[in-house]
């Protein structure tokens, strides 16, 4: 083959395929010279072409770039790029690495690949290398699909893994397709079914799943080696640019079914590390420019707590990670993000907390960006919490203290009632300033990092022996109760009230004001036998079982039906752009105690019960929360009409959850509402029609 080059353009940044050939642009700016190595295959030792570039005609200020004359769409390649090796000075350029290009659209792995070659400085890997390829962005057919743009008033989240959602052998895909983007699409029925409106997708950027203690695995993927491409282990296409077509695809089905697609995004570290860790790519580019640096440079910042921190404000990063935004959105058609510790990308390249972030403000106002839902886990690894205080117009928050407060209350603990009641009306303690939306707090009782729904009701304490690590890995703070036997137990007493506890939540979650996120597998009491902390464990403790769907169906229907209710009837929900307090103020919320109007906030109190008034439908609501141990009687307030049961936690199914045509009329002045559980009640013009 005959290679015919050109100087190429500085822009687009990445490999850009143009039929007649292909355009390669990096950003480098103390590099002192650069080669393009091309390869035949992902497992290609050599490589059959090797191109310098030329320092006057192949550079422009800090990019790199070069035009390659017929070249195909698949075609492998890397950089090797020379530079000063100072690391006092943050200079770590190694000629001897094959560096991936942060912008590759597809990322391949050799076989024989090992992250401890990479991490040698001045070992040659080109035999053992990581490989971008180029993909032909145009042609694909989205058969008039579009992202869907609902609005978070009508979303439920649902969280999962794409692998760990059909790997299980009980998942009924067929075996090349489980643990992969065509999985997912087995399982769209299931989704549909559940009622769920989003998926959001743990981490599918490419990432190192050797970034893990010695004999396991990086199961989660928060170990990004690049933030444009698609992890190809998640492919039942094999080809080259087979999981770049197969996500779409999935993406395009997903929402034929109206379901969105959220992505985990990791922009606050990469799987390079420390100062230890391998260069694979941006160390081996501009790490100074990539990754924030200690004082003394040879250092790395880790405010991520993985060994770096990406210098995110800088303006090549900036650049990049709005890049690969966009690129996801209007090539990959997602429906918007969730940004892992994303109070990293508030810090300057010194590790200061900004007032104005310009990458979080960019992204905020992006008008590429526009319709998409926008996320933070609004807090990092070295105690910066922002809940309640991120950024932005746009941005809505993982809120942690729904997630602990209502534990908390359920588990029965002291002084928790008030701040309960608060998170059940969006958290106006921590939005009702600057005319926040009512949805901005995304609700969660539980998620990947962390206990199962099943786990939080079944164990006291972490029980992570398996990943190697002596127990000593993941948060000890876990809000959690066991109800008197740690782990599975035959005691039937036992397992109802964990049931009924788990219904609790359910309860809490899709009845409170805000953006409700469900965990994969909550719906079916999936475990993992106590272990808070599996992002190495690639087995059943991870995976789906789908024998529980069968197992479990009486907490499925309780969920699906739940679903259907908050659908339904959106109670307190956004109309017409209103602000959370515009909302609560319509509701005419009314607080009570075991009597109308006497609400219990003391230090002592385990119960609450509020109305309030749908000021769209006139339906008018009224609901018990009792985590007292004890059966407690309310006075119901008074109403012209009837009140008529939807929902009671405590009663065997079916009667735990009626929909709006076989809801129940209360004909008693008083309710007992069952120790440890809760109950909802409903009252509007249709429903009393049926007592007429």
């Amino acid at each position: 083959m005959t290679i015919k080059t050109q100087a190429g353009s500085a822009f687009p940044l990445g490999a850009t395929y143009q039929g007649s050939g292909v355009n390669f642009s990096i950003f480098s700016k103390n590099a002192t010279a650069v080669t393009l190595l091309l390869f035949k295959e992902v497992n290609s030792r050599k490589p059959f072409a090797q191109i310098p570039f030329h320092s006057q005609f192949n550079r422009t200020d800090h990019y790199w770039h070069i035009f390659v004359e017929d070249l195909e769409v698949g075609t492998l390649y890397g950089f090797q790029v020379d530079g000063p090796w100072q690391p006092e000075r943050g200079l770590r350029f190694d000629p001897s690495k094959v560096l991936l290009d942060p912008y590759a659209k597809m990322t391949h792995f050799p076989d024989n690949y090992l992250r401890q070659v990479a991490a040698r400085h001045g070992h040659v890997n080109i035999d053992q290398c990581v490989k971008g390829a180029v993909v032909d962005l145009r042609g694909f057919d989205w058969q008039g699909t579009r992202p869907i743009k609902r609005s978070l008033q009508d979303t439920v989240i649902y969280e999962m893994h794409v692998a760990g959602f059909t790997k299980h052998p009980s998942s009924g895909v067929p075996e090349h397709k489980r643990g992969t983007y065509a999985g997912v699409i087995e399982k769209i029925p299931y989704l549909k079914e559940l009622g769920v409106t989003a998926i959001e997708l743990m981490p599918v950027q490419q990432f190192d799943i050797q970034d893990a203690p010695l004999g396991k695995q990086n199961y989660w993927g928060y170990s990004p080696v690049n933030f444009f491409s698609p992890h190809t282990a998640y492919s039942s296409d094999k080809s080259v640019c087979g999981a770049y077509n197969e996500f779409r695809v999935m993406v395009r089905e997903l929402h034929k079914a109206g379901i969105e697609v959220i992505l985990d995004v990791v922009f606050n570290h990469t799987a390079e590390g420390g100062h230890d860790g391998p260069t694979l790519s941006m160390k081996g580019l501009q790490n100074d420019a990539y990754y924030t640096l200690e004082n003394e440079k040879r250092w790395y910042s880790n405010y991520s707590g993985c060994g770096n921190t990406c210098n995110a404000n800088h303006s090549v990063m900036r650049k990049m990670i709005r890049d690969s935004l966009r690129f996801w959105a209007n090539e990959m058609h997602v429906d918007g993000f969730r940004f892992d510790l994303a109070s990293v990308l508030a810090r300057d390249s010194q590790g200061n907390v900004m007032k104005d972030p310009p990458l979080l403000w960019s992204i905020d106002s992006d008008p590429a960006l526009a319709g998409t839902k926008i996320i933070a886990e609004a807090w990092d690894a070295a105690g910066l919490y922002q809940v309640g205080d991120f950024v932005g117009d746009r941005w809505n928050e993982w809120n942690g203290k729904f997630r602990d407060d209502v534990r908390s209350f359920f588990r029965g603990d002291n002084g928790v009632t008030g701040r309960f009641g608060s998170r059940l009306l969006g958290s106006p303690d921590l939005y009702y300033k600057d005319n926040h939306s009512p949805q901005r707090s995304i609700n969660l009782v539980t998620a990947h990092d962390g206990f199962t729904l099943n786990d939080l009701v079944s164990y006291n304490d972490k029980h992570n022996l398996d990943n190697g690590e002596n127990n000593r890995d993941g948060d000890n703070h876990n809000i959690s109760y066991n109800h008197g036997v740690e782990g599975p137990t035959l005691n039937p007493k036992v397992n109802e009230l964990r049931e009924q506890q788990m219904k609790n939540f359910f309860a809490t979650l899709l009845l409170s004001l805000g953006t409700p996120m469900i965990t994969m597998g909550d719906e079916v009491k999936r475990t993992q036998q106590g272990n808070n902390n599996a992002y190495c464990q690639d087995n059943e403790i991870s995976w789906f079982d789908w024998n529980l769907v069968d197992k479990n169906q009486d907490l499925l229907r309780f969920v699906r039906e739940l679903i259907k209710l908050r659908r339904f009837d959106d109670v307190l929900e956004e109309k017409i752009h209103l602000s959370l307090s515009d909302v609560i103020h319509d509701a005419n919320i009314e607080w009570h105690g075991v009597k109308p109007g006497q609400a219990d906030w003391s230090e002592d109190s385990h119960s609450i019960a509020l109305t309030l008034l749908d000021p769209y439908s006139k339906d008018r609501m009224y609901m018990v929360f009792n985590a007292y141990w004890e059966d407690l009687e309310f006075e119901v307030p008074v109403i012209e009409g009837h009140w008529f049961k939807l929902v009671d936690t405590a009663a065997k199914p079916p009667a735990d959850i009626f929909d709006f045509k076989t809801a129940p009329p209360l004909d008693t002045a008083t309710v007992t509402v069952a120790a440890r559980s809760v109950m909802l009640f409903v009252a509007n013009p249709l429903l009393e029609s049926r007592c007429n």
